[in-house]
């Protein structure tokens, strides 16, 4: 039946020609290997709640407003998911669940992943580990009492965790989360691990790990250009996305993409925020192509959940790459040393993949 905000709306068969499952066969996992996946997610925030207003003084009218065009632009994705048959993960911020908690129960009744955004956006690199770990009970306390069932994935705000902030691994494993997607393996000046390996890896903190789905990026002339959503996708031609997909189908080992966008990019009627010349630039170049940009991709290639991925790779975890985050250097292939990790989707511990 359609859903209450998606009725006249046809489903066409979509064109998954660009992603068969026999592209799978050189991805280096022997007789585990998988199929590839594209992962299509979307941080669900307050548009006023971006890094680029962090400075700014947001009044309660303007915090409302934001609110306010939550709500339509999140249904308008919705919308275009339903259209096409598609399921993705939604990290949402926990906060939104006090103020809103329809929109989220209506994500998660239309087939969606509800996953955590933090309790209400702060960077993981303003706060202490005991804060962090406060914040992720929360936010998951907040979505599991709208959604009746686990939250299993995190985001961070802004790719928050990176090399100084790698003690966030062990509390994500150890609050039992199965995956994360903060680390994005390129260099820019708020975030990034450059190092970091740019298909999905086995995180290491200092005393555990987990299952880590990095944004995709395109390998340009030795270096990782990041091509996972936001303002990439708004700035870049549409075919360079596309580039990055191919890219990850054919050499990534294991060939998985994952993909993130915001409501608030799909929403170009909102007010603006008044923001300097280059975070201006950054935030809304653009913003009027985006539905169909994102329409096109729809279009054209199937897409997974990111929890449904991190279950397929729960079988080969220990064929995964394996990455120490604080000093930036890639691992040997796995040992025999017990290690807590949460790639685990039927094991709330990793010790039971290294014993």
């Amino acid at each position: 039946m359609p859903l209450p905000w998606t009725r006249g709306i046809g489903v066409p068969t979509v064109n998954a020609k660009q992603w068969r499952p026999d592209a799978a066969a050189s991805d280096g996992l022997s007789s585990q290997s998988l199929s590839p996946h594209i992962v299509l997610s979307f941080d669900v925030e307050e548009h006023y709640r971006i890094e680029a207003a962090s400075q700014l003084e947001i009044s309660p009218s303007q915090k409302a407003h934001y609110a306010e065009r939550l709500e339509p632009s999140t249904r308008w994705l919705l919308d275009q998911l339903f259209r096409f048959n598609v399921r993705a993960t939604f990290f949402v911020v926990g906060e939104i669940a006090r103020h809103n908690p329809a929109l989220i129960r209506a994500i998660h009744d239309s087939g969606h992943e509800v996953a955590s955004h933090g309790w209400d956006h702060q960077r993981v690199l303003a706060m202490t580990p005991a804060a962090f770990r406060r914040d992720i009970r929360q936010s998951k306390e907040a979505l599991e009492d709208v959604i009746g069932e686990p939250v299993r994935g995190y985001r961070a705000p802004t790719f928050s965790v990176v090399r100084q902030t790698a003690w966030a691994l062990d509390v994500l494993a150890e609050e039992e989360l199965a995956y994360d997607s903060s680390i994005y393996p390129v260099r820019h000046d708020r975030y990034g691990v450059p190092a970091a390996p740019r298909v999905p890896f086995r995180a290491h903190g200092e005393r555990h790990s987990i299952l880590e789905l990095p944004p995709a990026t395109l390998r340009l002339f030795g270096v990782n250009t990041p091509m996972g959503g936001g303002g990439y996708f708004r700035l870049f031609p549409l075919f360079l996305t596309r580039w990055a997909l191919r890219q990850a189908r054919r050499s990534g080992s294991p060939a998985v993409a994952t993909l993130y966008f915001h409501p608030w990019e799909f929403d170009p009627d909102q007010e603006r925020l008044p923001l300097g010349r280059l975070s201006r630039l950054r935030t809304y170049v653009g913003i009027t192509r985006s539905q169909g940009r994102l329409v096109s991709l729809l279009q054209r290639y199937p897409f997974a959940r990111a929890i449904d991925v991190a279950k397929e790779l729960d079988g080969v975890w220990t064929s995964l790459p394996r990455f120490h985050v604080a000093s930036g250097i890639a691992m040997e292939p796995a040992s025999t040393t017990p290690e807590l990790a949460t790639c685990a989707i039927t094991a709330s511990t990793e010790a039971s993949h290294a014993r």
